[in-house]
């Protein structure tokens, strides 16, 4: 092989600067789909190629203007600048250029076409190619460029002059690029062989290259004559002789051809096998991916031939695949290709013994448990695509992969190879046994998460052969440690006939094999009685067994699918072995009573009638809690009297008691017990009194005692509270709670709604307002109702209706076509459409929607999402100016006013009309529709059944509606009677919360009422209940302990005011997490049509309203993000498997949305910041910030700005904060040379009198711009995923979600004070109850009561302790404390100190948040989720082995380099202060994300840094923030390099310039 590198140095002198040809790849004039241009001398770019270093530099080099450089503003005025615009004379230039290409071109093909010399033909094709490079796309017609193809292939068959080959086949290159149908013209004159013998007989590198390139062209177009011409073998030969970025190109070509390979001759690409295998052990990604995806293809052609699959298995391909979808694997793939390359796998399987056996043999089943694994996990560290659900994900082709590695159960004597596997597997039962023990639990961890209805039947195929197949020793060790019983138990509450009949088998085979062992445990756990209720569902009545009330056998005579639907029967959905024309012509397999003949056959066989019998109890346990239940509800009846609460107090603890003894004790009380007892409707009945199971729901305070139910509240927690201490995993609380958690899995069937069948279309809306849709229309006909007569038929035709616009707009629409009085104007298509897309305004989300009311320009996109908000930003924005942000999910400020809402909440009357009463009522089957919702929405709860799994919206685009329409009385109201009815069931509850607000705890304990999708009978419904109270009782333990000491101390049972301190462990918040929930949610999330439409179930809005700790705080995020800002923003970049799959990185929140740069000064941080959230809070940009005079910018000297604010925001001298007692005057913003206002408690708003408007200098109407300030700050960190660094207290952030303040939460930001007014209220309380027992003979008593002194003796007058100024009485002279006003002292500090002296400048801080997103949305978190939200972690790198996890080391450096050894020592021997140095050093705050390390996103990369000087210890280490990118010198010593490490972080703080 030649060496051309100094002839091609001489071609490129002679050509222009801009044409130079010495590399075909570092010069394409055109994209080409095939590969990213890489330079060929550099197969990593990373940050290091840059050779000068940044001292704490964001960048390198312009990594954020990438992503575009948007605006510059500053805090000294804007820094744009308008454009001048271009003159007229250049709309002349492409029609001048259009007739000089055609005069050039034709001048070049004469030069070519005549017999000269050489260096003129070189001389011209340089010409052609820079013609070619830049001519238009019209400049070149198929005519020339039919006459220019074989010219240019006779001259790159040219054997003497290497250039004219050279330029020959460039010029084919860009001709393709230029011309796209030429590549039919070439292939005609045979081209490709051409290229081909190139590449076959190598003589120069760049030739080869060239002809890659221009196969790679022409491969895109005639895929089938590259193949027929060797182009793949071609291709592969001499692949190892080029470059990485050629190779590229290489294996881009072999994707193209594999596009349409041939099934009669698979020789051409069989051939290629071997190598490409080989490849999939390169290091390179998209390499990697282009083999993967040429073999998947291969795969699929040869499918159905065993010695075509066989032949694939003996290259290691097997091997190969397993490496790559290992989630260890160090190479990660996009999506697509790890989900093809499981396929690839299935379909090995599916055709070849040998890809069985080999499979076995390499332990697949630990592989395929690590992929199952990801369905439930929602950690921060996984990465998205991972996340991905649906029938085609990775999960889906995992079960397919299982099930076919294991044999059918029925016998099929056609299919040879399900006998091979039965072999197999009989000779080998140590693999099944491997197989079984590794799957197995995961598998039913999959099912009992929530997973949809597709995963979930393939999972108990799995279960179903598994335990087929075992031998019954085998199955003993099997099913040891899995509660099969259990889990049998939750999946027959399913409602689907394919999940139902795999249950049967599984029970019917366990019980075949291993009768004696099972047999209790099946009745214990309520198997029997589901099978039971499957033959006679009236025997299982709520009362008895609330369980099983749902499951029943459909009397439906048309169960099977129709030929039409067989595709999406589940009888095929893991079919993957079976000819697709079988599956295709198929109907179900499941006979019409093939269920309730295998539930009879269960029942007849192994059980007697009389075990069945609820009357007897079916178990000890049970009939012991039944008993119990029955106890506690007769007192509960009886103490519904005054008189009799204190008589039966004692007995109710005992019972209680029992109860909790009962749950926690030797024998284990399964979930059938549990609820079929009755224990837990007899808590709900406790716990409200009996108010939830009355009929009676209106609301009578005469019928409430409130000391009751206080007493109750605190007698329950009495029981679970006093025994948190213990250190044990089984106390009552958690105990209690898992139970119930269990129970909710088993009882909740909330639908999920996904779209697996939708597919995205452009389509004609007709109604309401006449436009082209990028998504499918729902076809419905409008019919008069029969008894209306003041209306006239609309149409008899069918006519599309845009399925995610409101009934509202709808009904407007109809109103002026139905009325006989004609004399009303019809709107035009013009009016329609506004009409239209202002009610869409509020209902879709509100991603990209001026806050200032204008209107964004139009965005061209096909997406749906896109489509969707162009349709709002039409609309603009119509609503306060204070709150732009329309909620995605819902709409929860009034959650009382709007009865059912769901995710997109429909336009109101209000936003769409004047008149907001509606003019005409919608039906759909007879039952009125909710006008606020969408025609999509409405359809969604119409088809919800309770008796079908409703898991996907197959059948909704193919359907035509009848909608029924009818005037609107007088007297009737737009809201539908269904949503009555359901706010009706939920009124006892409404009842007992309004109770609640009466009580010092419980307004905040039961803050929000349940979801109205729940009726008051429902078993979910009373679980929720107790739930909610258990949730409560530990979220308030202080609060309900120190309330019973002080009532103990009240009584004289305590003598001691140092008895009242109060120690309570609490139960983690995670104990009331439902996995099955936050799995479903987290599909729904997943579900693109439900995000970008707002068809998700209500259910999901609604419990995240009234029982937001059932979802893990890592989905609330996800939602909360969406429901905040939109799905635009919600969704990260998945642009790689290593980005983080967390919702709270650092970059997160640029996908999509507009930059802006903003100039500011580090002297006057805070007076910047102001002028900042002016310009930019009501605007969805992301904020970036340069500081002035220095020329850093990006993410890290904008995480640094929000860091500085937060410290400006803690100093003394602002007057906002309690323990700030600095009296300085303060003019501006700015608080120059301040200290930072120290509280170990977290900081918490200084109380201000409502008559004071200055104090110490400082005047109020500043403090409340600095609140004001504060609120925008903190929402738009949030909205921009920023880490802040303030210590707020828990009790602001309460403050911040909404939640009130009682006495005892002054505990959590003032301890002293706290412990002083509850000794204080302890006094009051004694007093009080010595008064009711001697009656006014106490004063002695009471005079020595306070610690043996008096009140008067504290000399404490009526002012608020710590603020002298601040006077709680009004008049001259200040009135002194004593023993007859403790009382008043204690309740006017207590409202000053929380209520009255805050208000404002908590209502300040509301007020400048809502500016950027209804605080509302945050309301979802706890007060410590909600600070790990807004300031990350508070933790930071402490574990050594997280360390190295999750830190890249490159360029020089490995994980066992004395450097990084070294650097791992040094960071674990930093104090806390000196670690967030060093990480604001490093990525410019001082704080990592929620999640960690792990969400850190860029990842933290340290490579090995250039010497400077000629000794390493001389250097400095050096970063770039922008891309956590730390460039650390060899030091020789770890004292030097953590000497060195001190010193930069030291001084390398605060500035960004280059080094």
């Amino acid at each position: 092989m030649g060496n051309r590198g100094q002839k091609r140095a001489e071609t490129v002198d002679e050509l222009p600067a801009d044409k130079r040809a010495c590399n075909s790849l570092e010069f394409r004039p055109s994209t080409s789909t095939a590969s990213v241009p890489t330079p060929m001398n550099s197969t990593n770019s990373t940050p290091e190629a840059h050779d000068g270093d940044m001292d704490t530099s964001s960048s390198f080099s312009g990594s954020t203007r990438s992503e575009g450089e948007g605006e510059k503003d500053s805090a000294y005025g804007s820094c744009d600048s308008d454009g001048e615009h271009r003159p007229n004379s250049f709309r002349e230039y492409p029609r001048r250029r259009l007739s000089s290409d055609h005069g050039k071109f034709k001048k070049v093909m004469a030069s070519l076409g005549q017999e000269g010399e050489e260096s003129n033909i070189v001389d011209a094709l340089t010409e052609l190619c820079e013609l070619l490079s830049f001519c238009a796309d019209s400049s070149l017609s198929s005519m020339m460029a039919d006459t220019m193809s074989p010219i240019l292939v006779k001259l790159a068959r040219h054997e003497s002059n290497d250039d004219i080959m050279l330029l020959a086949i460039r010029a084919i290159t860009y001709l393709c690029d230029a011309h796209p149908r030429s590549s039919g013209f070439l292939v005609r004159h045979d081209a490709v062989p051409a290229l081909c013998q190139k590449l076959m007989a190598i003589e120069y590198q760049d030739v080869a290259e060239q002809c890659l390139e221009a196969l790679e062209k022409i491969s895109h177009e005639q895929p089938l004559a590259c193949l027929q011409s060797g182009g793949i073998m071609a291709v592969l030969t001499y692949i190892d002789f080029f470059s990485t970025s050629v190779q590229r190109v290489a294996l881009s070509t072999v994707v193209n051809i594999c596009k349409k390979l041939p099934s009669d001759n698979p020789s051409p690409f069989m051939e290629a096998v071997p190598i490409l295998c080989n490849l999939l052990q390169y290091e390179d990604k998209q390499l990697v991916e282009n083999v993967a995806t040429s073999l998947i293809r291969i795969a699929e052609r040869v499918c159905h031939s065993s010695d075509m699959l066989d032949e694939l298995c003996k290259h290691g391909l097997i091997h190969q695949a397993m490496q790559l979808i290992d989630l260890n694997c160090r190479t990660t793939l996009c999506q697509p290709v790890y989900t093809g390359l499981i396929g690839l796998l299935v379909k090995l399987a599916s055709g070849s013994i040998l890809a069985v056996r080999t499979l076995f043999e390499l332990n697949v089943s630990s592989i395929l448990k690590d992929i199952l694994s990801t369905y439930n996990d929602l950690s921060f560290r996984l990465p998205s695509p991972y996340m991905v659900d649906g029938p085609c994900n990775q999960v889906h082709e995992a079960l397919k992969l299982l099930n076919e590695l294991l044999p059918s159960i029925a016998r099929d004597h056609q299919n040879p190879l399900n006998l091979e596997k039965e072999n197999f597997l009989g000779n080998h039962p140590d693999c099944l046994n491997k197989f079984g023990m590794d799957l197995l639990p995961i598998l039913i961890q999959v099912v009992n998460s929530g997973a949809n209805l597709y995963v979930c039947y393939g999972s108990l195929s799995v279960i179903n052969k598994l335990v087929y197949y075992s031998k019954s020793e085998m199955l003993v060790e099997l099913l040891k440690d899995t509660n099969i019983s259990s889990f049998l138990a939750g999946v027959f509450t399913r409602k689907d006939h394919h999940v139902l009949i795999l249950s049967l088998q599984i029970a019917d085979t366990v019980l075949k094999k291993l009768p004696d062992i099972f047999l209790n445990s099946f009745i214990k756990e309520g198997v029997y009685f589901a099978i039971d209720a499957l033959l006679t569902p009236e025997k299982c009545s709520q009362l008895m067994f609330p369980v099983f009330s749902g499951v029943q056998i459909s009397n439906d005579t048309n169960q099977k699918s129709s030929v039409r639907d067989s595709l999406r029967c589940l009888c095929y959905a893991f079919d993957a072995g079976r000819p697709r024309s079988v599956s295709e012509t198929g109907t179900c397999r499941l006979e019409k009573d093939s269920v309730h003949n295998l539930a009879e056959q269960i029942r007849t066989k192994y059980v007697a009638a009389d075990k069945l019998n609820p009357e007897q109890g079916l178990t000890n346990i049970l009939q012991k809690l039944k008993t119990l239940a029955a106890s506690l509800t007769d007192l509960v009846n009886i103490s519904m009297s005054k008189d009799a609460s204190k008589r039966h107090e004692e007995e109710l603890f005992s019972i209680l008691h029992q109860i909790v003894a009962e749950l926690n004790g030797r024998d284990p009380v399964s979930t059938f017990e549990f609820m079929g007892s009755g224990i837990v409707k007899a808590l709900v009945k406790y716990l409200s009194n009996g108010q939830c199971s009355r009929d009676n729901t209106e609301l009578t305070h005469g019928l409430y005692d409130t000391s009751i139910l206080e007493k109750r509240i605190e007698l329950f927690g009495r029981i679970f509270l006093s025994s948190l201490n213990v250190p044990s995993e089984d106390f009552p609380l958690p105990v209690l709670i898992r139970k119930l958690q269990t129970a909710l899995s088993s009882v909740e069937n909330f639908p999920l709604i996904l779209s697996t069948s939708y597919k995205q279309r452009n389509s004609y809306a007709t109604v309401p307002y006449g436009r082209c849709v990028s998504h499918p229309c729902l076809k419905v006909l409008f019919i008069r109702n029969e008894e209306e007569t003041c209306l006239c038929d609309y149409s008899e035709d069918i006519v599309t209706v845009d399925p995610f616009c409101s009934l509202d707009a709808i009904a407007k629409y109809l109103w002026p076509r139905v009325s006989k009085n004609r004399t009303e104007h019809v709107p035009s298509t013009a009016t329609q459409a506004q009409n239209g897309t202002e009610c869409l305004s509020s209902q879709l989300p509100a991603d990209i929607t001026s806050s200032t009311g204008r209107s964004p320009e139009r965005m061209a996109s096909n997406s749906m999402s896109f489509d969707m908000q162009e349709m709002e930003e039409t609309a603009g924005s119509s609503e306060a100016p204070n709150d732009p942000v329309q909620d995605h999910v819902e709409n929860r400020q009034d959650m009382s006013s709007e009865g059912d809402t769901s995710m997109g909440v429909a336009c109101s009357g209000s936003s769409c009309n004047a008149d907001t009463s509606p003019k005409l009522l919608l039906y759909l089957d007879g039952q009125q529709l909710d006008q606020t919702l969408s025609l999509y929405q409405a359809i969604l709860q119409q088809q919800m059944k309770p008796e079908h799994d409703f898991g996907d919206t197959t059948k909704i685009w193919s359907q035509v509606y009848k909608v029924t329409y009818k005037s609107a009385g007088k007297s009737r109201q737009g809201c539908p009677e269904d949503s009555q009815l359901q706010t009706h069931d939920l009124s006892t509850l409404d009842t007992v919360e309004e109770w609640w607000q009466c009580t010092p705890f419980s307004s905040v304990m039961f803050s929000h009422y349940f979801a109205s999708v729940l009726e008051k009978t429902c078993p979910v419904y009373d679980v929720l209940f107790v739930l909610k109270s258990l949730e409560g009782i530990n979220r308030f333990r202080f609060h309900l302990m120190s309330r019973e000491r002080m009532r103990a101390f009240a009584e004289g049972r305590i003598d001691s005011l140092d008895n009242l301190k109060v120690t309570v462990s609490a139960v983690p918040q995670n104990e009331f997490v439902s996995n099955k929930l936050t799995e479903k949610l987290e599909q729904q999330l997943r579900d693109p049509l439900a995000l970008s439409t707002g068809g998700m179930p209500l259910w999901c809005s609604q419990l995240m309203t009234s029982c937001p700790y059932l979802f893990a705080f890592e989905v609330r995020c996800k939602y909360f993000r969406l429901a905040a800002f939109g799905q635009l923003q919600a969704q990260p970049n998945p642009a790689s498997n290593n980005d983080s799959g967390s919702l709270n990185g650092r970059r997160q929140s640029s996908g999509g949305l507009p930059r802006k740069k903003f100039l500011v000064s580090r002297d006057r941080i805070l007076d910047s910041a102001s002028q900042m959230m002016d310009l930019y809070v009501r605007q969805k940009t992301v904020l970036e910030v340069e500081y002035n005079e220095e020329v850093g910018t990006g993410l890290g000297p904008t995480l640094e700005f929000y860091t500085l604010v937060s410290h400006e925001f803690q100093k003394s001298g602002l007057g906002m904060w309690r323990e700030d007692h600095r009296s300085l005057p303060s003019t501006s913003f700015q608080a120059q040379d301040a200290q930072i206002v120290q509280s170990s408690c977290g900081l918490f708003p200084r109380p201000w009198s409502s008559t004071m408007g200055t104090s110490s200098g400082i005047e109020f109407s500043e403090v409340i711009k600095k609140f004001i300030l504060l609120g925008q700050f903190v929402a738009k960190a949030l909205q921009d995923g920023r880490v802040l660094d303030i210590p707020f207290s828990k009790a602001f952030y309460k403050l911040m979600l909404g939640r009130e303040l009682t006495l005892y939460d002054i505990h959590s930001f003032d301890p002293e004070l706290a412990r002083a007014l509850l000794e204080f209220e302890a006094v009051v309380e004694r007093k009080r109850y010595l008064e009711s027992v001697s009656g006014e003979n106490s004063t002695f008593e009471l005079n020595s009561i306070f610690r043996n002194t008096t009140i008067g003796d504290l000399c404490l007058d009526f002012t608020l302790p710590g603020y002298p100024d601040f006077i709680l009485t009004p008049g001259p002279d200040p009135e002194m404390v004593n023993m007859m006003n403790l009382d008043k002292y204690v309740s006017l500090v207590v409202d000053a100190t929380i209520h009255s002296g805050i208000c404002r400048q908590v209502e300040a801080f509301k007020s400048g948040f809502n500016q950027v997103f209804p605080i509302t949305h945050i309301q979802v978190f706890t007060e410590e989720e909600f600070e790990r939200l807004l300031c990350g972690e508070c933790e930071v790198l402490n574990l050594s082995n997280e360390l190295l996890d999750h830190i890249k080391f490159d360029h020089g450096y490995t994980a066992s380099s004395p450097p990084i050894v070294n650097l791992l020592e040094v960071i674990q021997e930093f104090d806390q202060e000196q670690k967030r140095a060093f990480l604001q050093f490093v990525t410019g705050a001082p704080r990592l994300p929620p999640g960690g390390l792990a969400s850190l996103n860029p990842k933290l990369t340290i490579v090995r840094k250039q010497q400077c000087s000629k000794w390493a210890d001389a250097d400095l280490p050096s970063v770039m923030t922008c891309a956590n990118y730390l460039k650390l010198p060899p030091y020789s010593s770890k004292e030097r390099m953590k000497e060195k490490l001190l010193y930069a972080i030291t001084e390398g703080q605060g500035s960004f310039h280059l080094s």
